[in-house]
């Protein structure tokens, strides 16, 4: 009775952190689905939402990203694997990668003009991340986020989620 009585405290803060990090997940969803529909031309694109969205995005990846899965929080109840504890580094190191790339498209996005211009769109010829079918390339350089357009942004952000919830993420 006493060792559950000790536990129930932190039981409950996991819970919270696990609560907390699935609100944060589906704010990033929910502002990842506004800029796409926006730019899919789903939704009327509309420079405030376009900024407040990537703002979103930019809170809540890079820093706040690794923050919100401290060791110990992942497994039954989360849908968080026990895979970020055992590769942290990789982990991290995606979630600082997914920062770097919101980081740019809120930038751009606080320039958003009034309409979607040429400029912010991917364009032909764009790789999404170096690759080819075999996977990533080697020693690929990658391109500087501040430098690509920001539907190109919304794509590699887009494909940085399914990589990590590929690897890190199991589904309920």
């Amino acid at each position: 009775m006493l060792a559950l009585a000790l536990a129930s405290p932190v039981v409950g803060a996991e819970s919270a952190i696990v609560a907390a990090r699935q609100a944060s997940m589906k704010e990033m969803a929910a502002a990842a689905k506004t800029v796409a529909e926006m730019f899919d031309g789903k939704r009327a694109y509309d420079a405030a939402g376009f900024r407040a969205a990537a703002a979103a995005l930019s809170a809540h990846t890079g820093p706040a990203l690794i923050t919100e899965f401290p060791e110990g929080t992942v497994g039954a109840p989360s849908g968080a694997k026990v895979e970020i504890d055992q590769a942290r580094p990789e982990f991290e190191a995606l979630a600082r990668h997914i920062g770097r790339l919101a980081a740019a498209l809120a930038a751009k996005a606080d320039k958003a003009p009034a309409e979607i211009s040429g400029d912010m769109r991917m364009g032909a010829g764009l790789p999404m991340d170096g690759g080819s079918l075999l996977g990533k390339r080697p020693n690929a350089e990658e391109a500087d986020p501040t430098k690509l357009p920001a539907e190109h942004l919304l794509h590699l952000i887009l494909q940085d989620c399914s990589s990590c919830h590929s690897k890190f993420r199991q589904k309920k």
